[in-house]
């Protein structure tokens, strides 16, 4: 009979609370996901804890804080300090990664599932203090799936209140804007539109250069050789840009809430309303750049100019109104119409 000769296993080392960690790289992760000033004081306060925690540990090595600043915790890719820690973690420098719960991880439950697997497989562990979950613990995947679930359950129901009171506050008239992208106006200490006066003569220029026969493209060219910036602060006009100003309601002092409508909470899709949610229209809700009938003398101008087009079958032409004769003469052959040929 052979004989055989047992080879005990290393024993592995698996953290059953952070008073059972040996020598370790640690680092913690923390994220608040808005911006205000509530919020920022909990962040500086997650950002010293975990600093003045993680050193104090004779037992731990350092491994850094990393932190995301009013970042949304639904979906990892728009996160650069927790990306950049993963990839610390892939490339052999954390050992242990802290955080204060898996909601401050992510709200969502693949997300959470996938990092969790992939720190795993390199025999990384994340504690998270709130649940007291270790992911090294043998039944630390199974309640990571559960109170992954229950916070993107949590995520779900934030959504569904914000949206409610999104759409409160339309109803009182109060109007919402990106003011990042909105030429012409600003936010006064009250959260109301104010006028911005050079960009507002942008507007004017826009809408009066539009009214003497000038395409959108031909208006955009103009604006970029004059080197005026878009609401984005962009050097680059599009004649999309131009012809969206142009038939924004906004500028003479209304406003349409809730064009858009998000679809999906998780990666936060949204798009076009096409009377899938309620939509509520303010008159008067603003001072206006553009009066209400040059607004509509422009409204018009856009569905002459689309009639004309009728005419053509070969598409749209970069020059329509621009000239005495744009749109008015036709080829009898294919009904195209006759441009300026440079």
């Amino acid at each position: 009979m052979a004989n055989v000769t047992v080879i005990p296993a290393k024993p592995r080392q698996e953290l059953q609370g952070l008073e059972a960690t040996a020598k370790l790289r640690v680092c913690a992760y923390c994220r608040v996901s808005t911006d205000n000033e509530e919020q920022l004081s909990s962040y500086e306060a997650q950002v010293s804890h975990y600093t003045d925690y993680i050193k104090r540990n004779p037992e731990w090595t350092y491994g850094g804080i990393f932190a995301d600043e009013g970042i949304s915790g639904t979906n990892t890719k728009k996160r650069v300090e927790f990306n950049r820690m993963i990839e610390d973690c892939m490339a052999g420098k954390i050992d242990m990664v802290i955080t204060k719960s898996i909601s401050r991880f992510a709200r969502n439950t693949l997300d959470t599932l996938q990092y969790v697997r992939q720190l795993k497989e390199k025999n990384i562990a994340i504690f998270f203090e709130k649940e007291n979950v270790n992911t090294l613990d043998s039944k630390g995947e199974f309640l990571i799936t559960l109170l992954g679930s229950l916070a993107q359950e949590e995520s779900s129901n934030i959504s569904q209140i914000t949206k409610m009171g999104i759409a409160y506050r339309f109803q009182e008239g109060k109007v919402i804007v990106n003011r990042n992208r909105f030429l012409g106006y600003t936010k006064d200490e009250n959260g109301d539109l104010v006028i911005i006066p050079e960009e507002a003569e942008i507007i004017k220029r826009i809408f009066g250069e539009f009214m003497e026969g000038k395409s959108d493209l031909k208006i955009a060219k103009g604006l970029e050789h004059d080197g005026i910036l878009t609401g984005a602060g962009k050097a680059t006009w599009w004649a999309s840009t131009v012809k969206s100003i142009l038939k924004n309601e906004k500028y003479m002092g209304e406003a349409l809430l809730q064009k858009t409508h998000t679809v999906d909470f998780l990666t936060k899709k949204r798009v076009k309303n096409k009377g899938i949610v309620q939509q509520y229209y303010v008159e008067d809700s603003h001072p206006p750049i553009i009066n209400k009938e040059d607004f509509a003398a422009v409204q018009a101008e856009f569905e002459r100019r689309s009639s004309m087009r009728g005419y053509s079958q070969t598409g749209r032409s970069a020059y329509t109104s621009e000239y005495a004769f744009s749109g008015k003469l036709f080829c009898q052959n294919c009904g195209s119409k006759f441009r300026r040929a440079s």
